[in-house]
């Protein structure tokens, strides 16, 4: 379901069944802020994303909170096994008012800046670097690579059940690649949807230690 509402409306008024979309339009910066502090402040669980005027606030499914995941728990799977150090941001909103664009990815993670971000308990993206990977499921919204070429996120996987896409920022826009930066030498590609398939058929705990044994 998608609608659209009067920005006057508090946000703590706002009931969003699983799986609706609504849409906000004519919404300004500050209004937006303001939106995100009543939130936190009522503790709303949602998800939000702001471009150039436009306010999304989503409730996900357990289908799309399960699939980001078990993404996320391959990666750092992954990375574990390659020694590599990671830090998990999760949902955190990432936004910079230069580019009038805010977003709250399903998953995300700081890779090579890992070290750099270990210590941040808030994210500042006047001084901070964007996450380094960003994951979403997009069983019930489509994401809008939009934003996150604003926000300058250099990777961002997209999965659904029919496809799973490896998005690289290259000279400022978004292509679809067969291969991942962040793990150039492994199938990405077909390992993550594969894994997903496996994970929902044999259960996410058996099919991670079959992973691991694998790459092993």
């Amino acid at each position: 379901m998608t609608a659209t509402i009067p920005v006057t409306i508090p946000i703590k008024n706002i009931q969003l069944d699983p799986g609706s979309l609504m849409t906000v339009r004519d919404v300004t910066w500050e209004q937006f802020e303001a939106i995100l502090e009543e939130r936190e402040a009522a503790g709303i669980r949602t998800r939000v994303a702001y471009f150039k005027g436009t306010l999304e606030i989503m409730s996900p499914l357990s289908i799309h909170e399960r699939a980001h995941r078990i993404i996320g728990h391959i990666v750092t799977t992954l990375l574990d096994l390659q020694g590599r150090d990671w830090e998990d941001f999760g949902s955190t909103t990432f936004r910079k008012k230069a580019k009038q664009a805010g977003l709250e990815p399903d998953t995300c993670l700081y890779i090579k800046n890992a070290e750099k971000m270990r210590d941040r308990k808030r994210v500042d993206m006047s001084v901070d670097p964007p996450p380094d990977l960003a994951i979403e499921a997009d069983v019930t919204s489509l994401t809008s690579l939009d934003i996150y070429k604003a926000l300058e996120v250099p990777e961002v996987w997209i999965y659904t059940e029919e496809k799973f896409t490896i998005n690289v920022l290259t000279d400022g826009k978004y292509v679809e690649s067969s291969t991942s930066p962040n793990f150039p030498n492994l199938p990405i590609l077909e390992l993550i949807p594969q894994s997903v398939d496996r994970a929902f058929t044999e259960g996410s705990s058996k099919m991670l230690r079959d992973l691991r044994k694998q790459m092993n």
